[in-house]
């Protein structure tokens, strides 16, 4: 058998810093056992103790650093959201929000009215990551690009938020082989943008994408894109014949172009340039040309003939009538595009939606075909917003040029376009080396939500639950007891109907506090328990806030649902759910405004002459 290696002296073991067991100093008296204790950590006894020695100025350095920390950790949690100079300041990033209340449920109402157009036409969703790589977003977005957020360097990875969904889906599409596919997408994107909140323009927002891939006949998933574009806003609240679909097509806009004498190394940036058209008047476009871009003035001017032309298909036949176009092998090819647009649009009923717009340019690089945007009032600064812009200037000795800034209040900054998309046929071979055709929109949802809630405005009456049913105990005295386990049975039946309903977390409620919670949650229908209808096996259901919903009118005296109607508790579930399936509430309150009109009418005097 070998010899064992001689074991390491503990004094070595100790000034190394390792974890010993203290051994028995004869000078001290020391109670631990004299038996054997094997030097590693494994074997050690779970009663032994261990000490690591440490020099006096070491255990005073480190107390000291210790006493320090703790001081900091105290100060910082004091001055924890108190605001002031060098304190932490409780607050959401610029451009970006909280969403509560009824907010929220207007929002959610957008999503679902967006999400059922899609599952209309087939769609099937996906999710990607909130964050891509950054070369996989690099060179996608022309001079957009300064606006995506890098994130720091993790794991020797470069990655960044995602600017759009429509790059994320074509990586998806390279990555997985897929050949065709209607997806949509609803998630939030990321875009370092100047933020006007009040008008939907934020650096963090939701998009709702609907996007179709793989090889068909030209124009019929445009044709079927745009018709999806016009059912979503028909149906949102308040926007049916107030919205206009510009569309234009990239091939029309890089003939005009080579047309008009612009260098081809320089089409994208001017291309970019027309795009601001629609934020910015004629004269500063052309600055930005001339003397940003280095296009000869003549070239700029020329480019504005053909800018100007919009309106409906009759700009389509125009163009293709003129010598110059003709002879052009882009834009031939894509008037005969948008001519056989317009044909399967007149058959899909959007051509009245649809204004054809020569100066929509879409400064996105990955566009090839069809491009479009959607506007609305509000879109577009005034008219008058430059000349206010200038007032506003004057009158301030220091103007804030701060790219960080609000501009909600900028008369120069509108809500901008609400839907935006085109086709894009080369965006996945970018990625694989094997091109799919894609077309899509992207719907801009927090655009749409500060325009249909500045419309909406107090004429709705939007409410932060769902709740249809409010349980009551009534009662009070001595004798009441609140009715609690009552309450909960009527509860628990309801919901295993189905029906959404609450009751207050009170073991003796009382009655104006139970009605406080109805109007603050806007709900229609009560149950009310009294002691004797329990005891008989009954309930009383009423309708509440009529006087409110009819515009401060209520029910004619003797009518059989003003003191509420008294049901057995087997029915309850059979009674609450035709009130509610049947729209009796929304009954109740047409029939309060008819009584009251009828009885106004006929207490007008005659005024007629025989």
């Amino acid at each position: 058998m070998p010899p064992h290696p001689p074991a390491p002296c503990p004094k070595t073991l100790r000034s190394a810093g390792t974890l010993v067991p203290s051994l028995h100093n004869p000078r001290t008296p020391h109670r631990a056992s004299t038996r054997f204790r094997p030097l590693l950590p494994f074997l050690w006894p779970a009663q032994l103790q261990f000490t690591r020695r440490y020099s006096d100025k070491h255990l005073d350095k480190y107390a000291g650093s210790a006493l320090a920390d703790k001081r900091a950790r105290d100060e910082h949690n004091a001055n924890m959201g108190k605001e002031g100079k060098g304190n932490f300041q409780l607050k959401t990033p610029k451009g970006t929000r909280d969403w509560s209340g009824t907010d929220v449920v207007l929002r959610e109402q957008i999503f679902t009215g967006i999400t059922s157009v899609f599952k209309r036409h087939g769609g099937v969703t996906i999710d990607t990551p909130v964050f891509e790589l950054k070369e996989t977003l690099t060179g996608k977005y022309g001079e957009d690009s300064k606006l995506i957020y890098d994130l720091a360097n993790q794991g020797g990875e470069l990655s960044s938020l995602r600017y759009d969904l429509t790059v994320p889906f074509a990586r998806f599409c390279a990555q997985n082989a897929v050949q065709n596919i209607k997806r949509y997408h609803i998630a939030k994107v990321y875009r370092r943008d100047q933020p006007a909140m009040t008008k939907g323009r934020m650096r963090e927002f939701y998009q709702c994408d609907f996007d179709i891939a793989g090889q068909y006949d030209s124009m019929i998933p445009d044709a079927e894109i745009l018709r999806i574009i016009k059912e979503v806003f028909d149906e949102l609240p308040d926007w049916k014949g107030k919205f206009t679909i510009k569309i234009n097509h990239r091939k029309i806009l890089d003939g005009i172009f080579q047309i008009c004498g612009v260098p081809q190394d320089k089409i994208r940036t001017i291309s970019s340039a027309v795009d601001k058209l629609d934020k910015s008047p004629w004269e500063d476009v052309r600055q930005e040309m001339v003397e940003e871009k280095g296009l000869e003035p003549e070239v700029a001017d020329k480019i504005w003939t053909y800018a100007q032309l919009k309106g409906g298909r009759e700009v389509v036949s125009k163009l293709q009538s003129l010598p110059e176009v003709q002879s052009n092998e882009s834009a031939t090819k894509g008037l005969e595009d948008m001519a056989t647009l317009c044909d399967y649009l007149e058959i899909f009923d959007v051509l009245p939606s649809l204004s054809i717009d020569m100066s929509l340019a879409r400064g996105l690089d990955y566009y090839t075909g069809i491009i479009y945007e959607v506007v609305t009032e509000g879109s577009a600064p005034p008219a008058n917003a430059k000349d206010d812009a200038k007032k506003e200037k004057k009158q301030k000795k220091k103007k804030s040029e701060d790219p960080d800034e609000d501009r909600s209040n900028d008369p120069t900054v509108g809500v901008g376009s609400v839907a935006a998309g085109g086709r894009y046929d080369e965006l996945v071979g970018m990625f694989s080396g094997k091109p799919i055709p894609c077309v899509g929109i992207s719907f801009g949802v927090d655009r749409i939500f500060s325009i249909t809630k500045a419309r909406l405005g107090a004429k709705t009456e939007l409410r932060a639950t769902e709740v249809d049913v409010f349980v009551i105990a009534a009662g009070g005295g001595k004798e009441y007891t609140g009715l609690l386990p009552e309450r909960m049975r009527v509860a628990k039946t309801l919901w295993d109907a189905g029906i959404k309903a609450e009751y207050l977390w009170k073991a003796k409620p009382k009655l104006q506090n139970q009605f406080k919670a109805t109007d603050a949650g806007k709900i229609p229908w009560a149950v009310i328990l009294g002691q004797d209808e329990v005891q008989e096996g009954k309930v009383k259901i009423k309708a509440l806030g009529l006087k409110l919903a009819a515009g401060d009118l209520d029910l004619p005296e003797g009518h059989p649902e003003k003191e509420g109607v008294s049901v057995a508790m087997e029915d309850l579930v059979k009674e609450v759910k035709s009130r509610i399936e049947d729209g009796v509430y929304e009954k109740l309150v047409q029939e309060i405004k008819d009584h009251h009109k009828g009885a106004e009418t006929s207490s007008l005097p005659d005024r007629t002459v025989t």
